[in-house]
């Protein structure tokens, strides 16, 4: 059997697993597998790619700032203006703690020098209270995904055939068995949810990250909502208005509990009906923070609970993978280990636990 070796095996589908893949290859000379598939385009989203979230941390603000500068000219290059638009997009809350939170995660916003405008219950319907985030990013996944992809072929990024068996091994690393060619690989990165619930065994399963039933729903055409994007902090709902005036809505729960609370967001007089829905887990830490690094310190990467904003991290992941991060880099992704303690988490942040 022939053998070959690989620095990194990137798993997953998303746009942040592909943007590390390329990033380790083009920017620091690594060889890598990519193992994901290419599926935008076929299934209903599980997630938004936007440049700002409902972020309470400063630290994270501060750190996001040029990295979403830094992710914007990567993208522009390799996507071009079709990978991307730019969105007002608006969060709000109903809840006293989502109010208080909503509040919070705009003074952070102002602080940093993102416009965050507050919006009435005109716009939201009695008893909410939101707040617009001026001249944010999102990405397109079809367009960017398909772009992605032949960057990852110029940079010589083996992309994983379904022909060939992949294994990880409990100490990361991992081989890539083809025919009869054997791929030894140095290290492993499991880089998004669908990624770590197939490669995670129940005994290496980290106390801190916990699977979450979420659905998709996707909408006929109805009327517009207040903005091309909405995210609810109380239960972490975001909808996403399409071309076609349908809405694409994802978020926590059984499908029929999860259509019911949509429903009522939509409020009672504009009734829609669903032209797609999909129910699946989702991976969240139970701080509702980023969880990064080696499963007991010596297993598989995992990149986990970035929420919208994972895409525009892929710089300082990739950095921090090849050990070239800056001190503030290193410091952020020091305090959210995968193996830190949630119950004296210094790092909770806005998000819906189980």
């Amino acid at each position: 059997m022939n053998q070959t070796h690989a620095d990194f095996v990137i798993v997953g589908s998303t746009p942040l697993s592909r943007l590390v893949a390329g990033l380790l290859a083009s920017a620091y000379g690594k060889s890598v597998i990519f193992a994901g598939e290419s599926q935008s385009a076929y299934r209903l989203p599980r997630g938004v790619d936007l440049s700002v979230a409902a972020i309470t941390r400063p630290e994270t603000w501060d750190m996001l700032k040029p990295l979403v500068a830094e992710t914007l000219k990567l993208i522009s290059r390799i996507g071009g203006r079709s990978a991307r638009s730019r969105v007002d997009p608006i969060l709000f809350a109903e809840d006293e703690v989502g109010k208080i939170a909503l509040a919070h995660v705009r003074q952070m916003a102002l602080a940093f020098g993102h416009a965050a405008e507050p919006i009435g219950e005109k716009t939201l319907r009695l008893g909410r209270d939101g707040i617009i985030l001026r001249d944010a990013v999102l990405l397109h996944g079809p367009a960017l995904e398909s772009s992605l992809d032949r960057w990852l072929q110029q940079h010589r990024v083996r992309r994983l055939g379904s022909a060939e068996t992949l294994s990880i091994r409990p100490n990361g690393s991992a081989e890539v068995v083809s025919g009869d060619e054997r791929v030894e690989i140095g290290q492993s990165v499991l880089a998004d949810d669908m990624a770590i619930l197939k490669h995670v065994p129940i005994a290496q399963w980290p106390s801190l990250l916990q699977r979450q039933l979420t659905s998709t729903v996707f909408t006929e055409p109805t009327r517009l909502i207040a903005a091309p994007v909405m995210l609810q902090l109380d239960s972490g709902l975001t909808m996403v208005q399409q071309p076609n005036r349908g809405i694409t809505a994802m978020g926590a729960g059984s499908m029929d509990a999860f259509a019911a609370r949509l429903g009522v967001l939509l409020g009672g007089k504009r009734e829609f009906r669903q032209a797609g829905q999909s129910s699946y887990h989702s991976v969240i830490a139970s701080d509702a923070a980023p969880a990064v690094g080696r499963l007991g310190g010596v297993g598989s990467d995992i990149l986990a609970g970035f929420g919208p904003t994972g895409a525009f991290f892929a710089p300082a992941v990739a950095r921090w993978l090849t050990g070239v991060a800056s001190p503030v880099e290193n410091a952020w992704f020091a305090a959210r280990l995968v193996n830190r303690n949630s119950a004296s988490s210094q790092v909770a942040d806005v998000g819906v636990t189980l």
